[in-house]
């Protein structure tokens, strides 16, 4: 019996006998009675109220445990997805650098273990095993090898690749593409190469020669492969030639592309090359509208990289999403833009975002930045801030400002973390103060 329960029946025997003694004799019994059963069923009420209590919590854990369960399960099953996806883009990286190489034997066995995971990459995996298998004159296998491809994916972008190779198998010709030195060969020659079998390497120098080419019929062939009339990393490759060479003509292709094209990794091509031809209109229209979150950033970086400060100022005043205005801080670090962090690091509500400007400054090795800095410090209360300044010097090797506010500080921890970095610090300054801290 609980403490509760005692008191409620201890009260109550002693109302029932306040009754008795108050009422007539004859009534006493009957009154006792009474008494007895409302005790009882207060008691009764009163242990069902707790048990019921004690069922809703019980079953709000249970509830609990099976969204965290849950979470749990999305989580490992998110975990084993990327780790799969890492191992498809490793087995493919190391099969084209085998084919680079010449190692064919090498290249074959990578992209066979890549068809069997039975990712994404599946088609391209069959298309190259069935080259090195070719140039390892195992022509029959080849041969399988392609046809099982053109049965399971009639839709490939590598079925064009594939139909030529499998010609040359039959033909068995044996003949190697080799267009090393083919700057000055008839633009018809070249356009042959990227539409045979050679490497990813020897395709791509192709593409390079006729972009660098500045003829009408280049960009137009250049312009058919971006838009995704070849295979997908040929068409990647024709994106980024597209952003070093060409004009406008180019960046509209690329726009057309970008918007009808699915692919985010199609549309990151196009990105970088738009930084590469400096095209800020585009990648700020990018950074506004674009619904996928990583290609915004990817939008906002290569802002960045292009000194399209004012469109990022724009962008900062006007989003709403942490995540991307701390990329928007990076992004004006990656233009060198000191005065933008110093007004974000100083006036910015989001502690967050004023630690992200703060950590930003000290990758900017400038007097301008090294004093906003200390001015951030002096006025500052939020020792948490004070912090991210002391780890920004020393982001900035400035072993002068560490000396000076651990000459000064009265907070023995932030005078103790500024002293923990000098020590890690090789200066001369550094190494003079901590020499002076030992003679004391």
């Amino acid at each position: 019996m609980t403490l509760r329960n005692a008191v409620c029946r201890t009260s109550t025997v002693w109302i029932a006998v306040a009754a008795l003694l108050l009422s007539p004799a004859r009534t006493w019994a009957a009154r006792l009675a009474t008494a007895s059963l409302s005790a009882d069923n207060f008691l009764q009420d009163s242990q069902d109220a707790q048990d019921k209590e004690q069922e809703r919590r019980d079953r709000e854990q249970e509830a609990r445990d099976r969204e965290q369960e849950k979470r749990d399960r999305e989580q490992e099953a998110h975990d084993r997805a990327q780790e799969k996806a890492d191992r498809l883009e490793e087995l493919y990286e190391d099969g084209r650098e085998a084919l680079d190489e010449d190692r064919y034997d090498k290249a074959e066995a990578k992209f066979d273990q890549l068809a069997q995971l039975k990712g994404p990459q599946t088609d391209a995996a069959l298309y190259w095993k069935a080259y090195a298998a070719n140039k390892l004159g195992k022509r029959d296998a080849a041969l399988a090898t392609l046809a099982d491809m053109k049965k399971r994916f009639a839709q490939s972008r590598w079925l064009k690749d594939a139909n030529v190779l499998e010609l040359e198998v039959k033909q068995s010709t044996g003949q190697q593409v080799k267009p090393a030195d083919q700057s000055n060969e008839e633009l018809k020659l070249l356009e042959k190469v990227i539409n045979g079998t050679g490497t990813p390497r020897e395709k791509s120098r192709a593409l390079f020669v006729l972009a660098q080419s500045g003829s009408a019929q280049g960009r137009e062939i250049i312009g058919r492969i971006a838009k995704g009339q070849s295979n997908p990393e040929l068409q990647r490759e024709a994106i980024k030639y597209l952003g070093l060479f060409g004009g406008a003509q180019s960046r509209q292709i690329m726009a057309e592309v970008y918007a009808t094209n699915p692919d985010p990794s199609v549309k990151r091509a196009i990105l970088r090359a738009y930084m590469l031809g400096g095209d800020r209109e585009h990648l700020f229209a990018a950074a506004k509208s674009e619904k996928d979150e990583s290609l915004r950033r990817e939008a906002i970086r290569q802002l960045g990289l292009v000194h399209g400060v004012d469109e990022l100022e724009q962008l900062y005043q006007t989003e709403t999403s942490t995540d991307v205005r701390r990329e928007i801080l990076q992004a004006f670090f990656l233009a060198g833009e000191s005065e933008k962090l110093v007004q974000a690091a100083q006036s910015e509500k989001d502690p967050e975002l004023r630690r992200a400007a703060i950590r930003n400054l000290g990758l900017i090795h400038s007097d301008g930045s090294s004093k906003a800095l200390q001015t951030i410090y002096s006025r500052e209360t939020d020792r948490s801030l004070k912090e991210e300044v002391l780890n920004a010097f020393f982001l900035q090797g400035n072993a002068v400002a560490l000396v000076a506010i651990a000459r000064g500080e009265k907070d023995p921890e932030l005078k103790k973390a500024a002293v923990s970095k000098l020590s890690l610090m090789h200066s001369k300054e550094a190494t003079d103060y901590l020499m002076e801290l030992l003679q004391k």
